[in-house]
């Protein structure tokens, strides 16, 4: 499945390389880690379609579903809003997104997958898989997260730090940005959403499937 993206939507003249040299090591290795996101989750999908299912209730299974359906039904909402940029492996930049999801937390894509991963591992009942999945995602996208908003300092200064400002990165405050969740600054329809979501819809399709035919070995 396909992870996350920089809420912007130009190219600067800076390379990657360039900037992370005078980024400490951290925020490095998210730079690293966001031009690797897509293959990182690996070892997850093979735990997930090899290790026999543990004893716990099937109704896990349906529990797992609904958090698949929200944590896509929420990446498709971000998608709305800031575009085809979402599936981008550069660094490039653009009108900074405070709209729909991005008006409530900065992060609304990573959130999304985390649910994904976590609803395919009680999907498959393998209740273990859960924290082992939130701990090693959440590092993931905390080192992610930390590169972007450097970049996103260097590069939107005061117009950044006011939005981090106001939105918080993961848990969204009660009662901040109502107006804005509703309105697209630049509207895509749900037809350029769906076809940009293609990839994250097919591999839950087939996840689902590969799923079905491990539980019936």
């Amino acid at each position: 499945m396909t992870i996350g993206a920089v809420n912007v939507r130009l190219r600067n003249p800076l390379t990657l390389s360039e900037e992370n040299q005078t980024r400490p090591l951290f925020e490095a290795a998210g730079g690293w880690l966001f031009r690797h996101r897509t293959s990182l989750p690996v070892p997850l999908v093979l735990a997930l379609l090899v290790i026999p299912a543990g004893p716990v209730s099937p109704a896990l299974g349906w529990l797992g579903a609904a958090l698949v359906a929200g944590g896509e039904a929420l990446r498709l909402w971000a998608v709305r809003h800031i575009g085809v940029i979402s599936r981008t492996r550069s660094d490039r930049l653009g009108p900074l997104i405070e709209t729909g999801p991005f008006a409530l937390i900065r992060n609304p894509l990573y959130v999304g997958n985390l649910a994904l991963w976590v609803g395919f591992a009680l999907s498959a009942r393998l209740l273990w898989l859960v924290p082992a999945a939130i701990v090693l995602l959440g590092l993931e996208y905390h080192a992610i997260v930390r590169w972007e908003e450097s970049l996103l300092q260097s590069r939107r200064g005061d117009q950044y730090r006011a939005y981090a400002s106001r939105v918080p990165r993961w848990i969204p405050r009660p009662g901040r940005g109502p107006a804005l969740v509703s309105r697209p600054a630049e509207p895509f329809s749900w037809g350029d959403t769906v076809f940009s979501e293609r990839g994250t819809l097919i591999a839950i399709a087939v996840g689902f499937l590969l799923l079905a035919l491990k539980a019936r070995s």
